[in-house]
């Protein structure tokens, strides 16, 4: 375990969230240019902290890195104990990267209260980049539990017209999933002699049946926020009625506390109960990829579309954990970094056309690429990515993934592989009726190309989403060793 000199991962928590609380402090006198500046600056500078993370992480090291630890509530033992390795380490600047995509969506489009909307994704930015760092499970908990409350009020503000019951939805779902972890950490703690260190957890010897209640409880609140099928049906109704920015966060960030939760707590506190109910796991996984693979074909509405597609997506991550080879687990990471830029980017393409149209309906367009060819270029190689194109970061974790499974099982590989036909048809499908094809109506006619704004925003991703496709060493190679410990580890419980 190699301890900071510096406390960057504290940098990286708090910095978003003391720009985001600057923001909402001078906002009051409703300067809206004021707050768009300060907010750009602070979202810049908070990824700019992130970076030395990335070109000071040591690949071939085990254990963490960057930790920091100072007493919290001494007299429980609790600690505000942080650090990363190899499995968490891209999700802090990806984080951050999409918290500047967020502020620069939203800088023309969100005209009241602008201030508190941006002070929202910048502290829940901090909140979600504390959940990929805590080492002790209370500041896990708190830091988890604590992102519900910026995204409650973003959808609940800022969303559209049936925005309060999509955020009482959202909540009720994830704060109750929640709970029941909330008793499997109490147990832990004193489990371990009054210790709320993760890392002690990993090495408690606990009994079968333990381990499986324990599975269970932490199943109940990851299963919820990936969300894997049947406790998907917030994701929908809470990505129709967010703001295009709190359908960013949600899809790129937000799903991905879910499938960390499974490679911190699931897997390595409780191995044998994760092989115990692997084929349960795995069921479930492959029901999310066929089953909402063909539910998202039916969509007649373009966000749940994409927001059903982000299920079916997840359920490669899940199928990935729960296979036990590296090649896999390694494989459903990639594809949590990938879903992010991806999704993030299909949400942002709907945003811009919402903008111009007022219409998320599939029906009331056609023919857009007449109007709109930079636009249509860059949805079009979106979805292209979102279907798992080669040369496109969406191929690489599906790739893994299927790979993965077919070494684990055949069949399973078979059937996990079929999403990326089902994959193709309803992305194709959105394109061939939304951008293709002759002008549909006069509203589709009057529609104006991409600004200069919402081009670079988007040409960012596009860059993101292409250079992963074609490099993804960097993202491979820092989570090598992590993965490889983890599955040793895994198989040695098994063993015993």
């Amino acid at each position: 375990m190699m301890q900071s000199t510096f406390p960057l991962l504290s940098l990286a928590i708090w910095c978003p969230i003391l720009f985001g609380v600057f923001v909402l402090a001078f906002g009051r006198n409703e300067n809206p240019g004021t707050a768009r500046a300060v907010s750009l600056i602070g979202s810049l500078v908070s990824f700019a902290v992130t970076l030395p993370l990335v070109t000071n992480f040591d690949n071939a090291a085990h254990g963490m890195q960057f930790v920091e630890q100072h007493a919290w509530i001494e007299r429980l033992n609790i600690f505000y104990k942080l650090g990363i390795d190899g499995l968490s380490l891209w999700f802090i600047p990806l984080t951050a990267f999409i918290t500047i995509i967020v502020v620069i969506a939203g800088w023309e489009v969100i005209e009241k209260r602008v201030s508190q909307y941006m002070g929202a994704f910048l502290i829940l930015s901090g909140l979600m980049i504390g959940v990929f760092c805590a080492l002790d499970g209370l500041l896990f908990y708190v830091f988890f539990e604590s992102t519900l409350i910026p995204m409650f009020i973003i959808i609940g503000v800022w969303g559209g017209a049936n925005r309060v019951y999509a955020s009482i939805k959202f909540f009720l779902y994830t704060f109750f999933g929640s709970l029941l972890m909330l008793v499997a950490l109490l147990y832990l703690y004193f489990k371990a002699g009054n210790s709320f260190d993760i890392l002690t957890w990993q090495q408690l010897p606990l009994p079968l049946n333990v381990q499986i209640s324990l599975f269970l409880a932490f199943l109940m609140a990851f299963a919820v926020k990936v969300p894997m099928w049947p406790v998907h049906t917030w994701l929908p109704d809470a990505h129709v009625e967010a703001p295009t920015g709190g359908s960013v966060v949600l899809a790129a960030i937000m799903l991905k506390l879910g499938g960390y939760g499974f490679v911190r707590f699931s897997l390595p506190i409780t191995p044998d109960a994760s092989h115990y109910l692997s084929g349960f796991m795995i069921t479930l996984s492959l029901i999310a990829v066929i089953y909402i693979g063909l539910v998202a074909l039916v969509q007649s509405d373009m966000k749940k579309l994409v927001a059903y597609s982000s299920i079916a997506h997840m359920g490669f991550v899940t199928l990935g954990f729960f296979v036990f080879n590296d090649m896999a687990v390694q494989g459903g990471v990639m594809q949590m970094i990938s879903h992010g830029f991806v999704s993030g980017a299909m949400f942002l393409c709907i945003g811009v056309l919402y903008d111009r149209m007022h219409s998320r309906q599939i029906a009331d367009y056609g023919g857009v690429v007449n109007t709109m060819p930079k636009f249509a270029a860059l949805f079009v190689l979106f979805s292209l990515a979102n279907c798992g194109l080669p040369a496109t970061s969406g191929f690489v974790g599906e790739f893994m993934v299927i790979l993965g499974a077919v070494k684990f099982n055949f069949w399973i590989g078979l059937l996990a592989a079929t999403a990326l036909i089902f994959g193709a048809a309803y992305s194709l499908w959105l394109v061939k009726r939304v951008v293709f094809g002759a002008i549909a109506n006069h509203h589709v006619a009057e529609l104006v190309d991409l600004n200069a704004r919402e081009f670079f925003m988007l040409g960012v991703l596009a860059i993101a989403v292409i250079a992963m496709g074609l490099y993804p060493a960097p993202f491979t190679d820092a989570m090598q060793v992590s993965v490889a410990d983890l599955l040793k580890h895994v198989a040695i419980s098994k063993a015993h």
